[in-house]
């Protein structure tokens, strides 16, 4: 447990250890709603995501606490069942074989921005429900989102109020004209008598795109990139890969998540009432932060936790979280991070990489993991 100040002047606690992160995570004391913080920085936007404030999107599932939670989450949990996550497969794998198809014969690629990013953002907006035509909009806008400061000033929340109104609009454009989408299965729970009013839809489409894109371009950029540098483990990769070894790829991409997983901190949490973490007191209303890229390194829960081993079988990872917060759409990212990766080493497999890794940036922001570029090389595929 270490109090430290953050960057933004923000103080909170930070909890490193496998065995206290896990805890932590399902400890039903610490608030996800910034209402609960002792300070009133979440009004300054230096808690959650820049620009939800202002934009009414403040009621989705990483700020609230049950029974609001329990009740959004069961309506949105039947969007990501395992029969239906199954049968989005194809359609994830098209994509991919699109967006290897725009650079393969050129010999060299960002598989940050051609690859990793664009096909979390198609896939979570054809599951939403957003019309071809509008999908290019949200990639712009989610492409401001994942810069953080990278962008222009402001940028990020002018992005997340563009995003805030085209939802607004999609919800009353669907709802004379209900789909097998998401956002037409909230409309449906919403007239069914579920309570689910127009800002809880927005804000839930809202977080589904946010944190349904950008841990997945990070578990593909990461799980790339540390492929890239373990040969080894790349050739059992491939080799389970052409050998349509479904089992050893599921369990690669768990390794994935441990070793350099796409969310360094877990969200934001706040306690409700004085308690006690690792031998420390935490008092009422201090922001505690989860280390989960320490919690998965601890040497006390993962044998050789510095080695890649893609055959690891004990591997109880927090790569997602724990508890009721656990991540909604992990299967959904699974699955693609899987096909990804496998389209990606199976078609161009002599992947290399074309800069060296002192020399790559990663991405600033307190919460996220993940590769600003990832610059490859390979030997050009015709036709």
């Amino acid at each position: 447990m270490h109090r430290t100040v953050l960057p933004s002047g923000v103080e909170a606690w930070l909890v490193t250890r496998y065995a206290d992160a896990r805890e932590t995570l399902a400890d039903p004391r610490l608030s996800k709603n910034p209402v609960h913080h002792s300070e009133a920085a979440h009004g300054k936007g230096k808690v959650g995501i820049p620009g939800e404030r202002s934009a009414n999107l403040m009621t989705h599932l990483l700020n609230i606490d049950p029974p609001d939670h329990t009740r959004l989450r069961r309506l949105v949990s039947k969007a990501f069942t395992p029969r239906r996550v199954a049968a989005f497969e194809p359609r994830v794998r098209e994509l991919a074989d699109r967006l290897i198809d725009g650079f393969a014969a050129r010999g060299s690629a960002d598989l940050i921005h051609e690859f990793a990013f664009p096909l979390p953002i198609y896939a979570i907006c054809d599951m939403l429900g957003v019309p071809a035509e509008d999908q290019d909009d949200f990639r712009d806008w989610a492409g401001m989102m994942l810069r953080h400061g990278g962008g222009p000033r402001g940028g990020v929340g002018r992005a997340v109020k563009r995003m805030r109104a085209y939802l607004a609009d999609l919800i009353h454009r669907k709802r004379g004209d209900l789909g097998d989408d998401l956002i037409s299965g909230l409309i449906r729970a919403s007239d069914h008598g579920e309570h689910l009013t127009e800002n809880e839809a927005a804000a839930m489409a809202f977080i589904l795109l946010f944190a349904g894109f950008e841990t997945t371009v990070n578990l593909i950029g990461n799980g790339t990139y540390a492929l890239l540098r373990h040969p080894g483990q790349r050739r059992m990769f491939q080799e389970a890969s052409a050998a349509g070894d479904t089992g050893l790829l599921q369990t690669a991409v768990e390794e994935l998540l441990r070793y350099d997983g796409p969310v360094e901190l877990a969200t934001w949490r706040f306690a409700t009432e004085p308690m006690e973490i690792g031998g420390q007191r935490i008092a009422t209303g201090d922001p505690v932060l989860v280390v989960l890229a320490a919690a998965d390194r601890d040497p006390s829960r993962f044998a050789d936790p510095d080695t890649l081993d893609l055959t690891r079988g004990d591997n109880p990872h927090l790569g997602y979280g724990h508890g009721i917060h656990y991540c909604l759409g992990a299967p959904l990212a699974r699955l693609e991070g899987r096909i990804a990766l496998t389209a990606l080493l199976g078609r161009l497999p002599d992947l290399r990489l074309a800069a060296e890794p002192a020399d790559l940036r990663w991405r600033g922001g307190l919460i996220m993991r993940g590769l600003r570029e990832l610059p490859v090389e390979f030997e050009p595929v015709r036709g």
